[in-house]
């Protein structure tokens, strides 16, 4: 089973988190943008660009942080986190 944890943080607080659950046979990568979509679609945001930094450290901790910068629309929170907790 693949989950993948997302939270929103502010001022070193967590505001609000989930986990999305996967069990589907779709590739490793798919199943991150399925899971990143869910979560954006229940705290109600604009998907997240992947900057190249972004893409670095997910591949190096399979944990990522999308700042201001990666969204199109304003945010009222710090960033967002994605972790994948379980593969």
């Amino acid at each position: 089973m693949f989950r993948l944890w997302g939270k929103e943080w502010k001022n070193n607080h967590l505001i609000c988190d989930t986990v999305i659950c996967d069990e589907t046979d779709d590739t490793r990568t798919h199943k991150i943008f399925h899971a990143l979509e869910a979560i954006c679609y229940e705290f109600d945001l604009s998907q997240p660009i992947w900057l190249d930094t972004t893409i670095t450290d997910f591949k190096r901790h399979d944990r990522a942080r999308f700042y201001q910068d990666s969204f199109l629309d304003s945010i009222d929170f710090d960033y967002l986190e994605i972790q994948i907790i379980e593969e």
